[in-house]
């Protein structure tokens, strides 16, 4: 069940983080995708 939400989470802050940057806010935006990243089960998450 927890590999699932952070599955989701990180799937929308990167998609949050890729409208950023479509939006003109590249700061923000790499930031978001960043997390994403960090926080998705299948990188490297930071609750493990």
């Amino acid at each position: 069940m927890l590999h699932t939400l952070l599955w989701l989470i990180a799937v929308v802050l990167v998609v949050f983080g890729i409208v950023r940057i479509v939006q003109g806010e590249l700061a923000l935006g790499i930031a978001l995708i960043v997390v994403g990243l960090l926080v998705g089960p299948g990188g490297v998450s930071i609750f493990t």
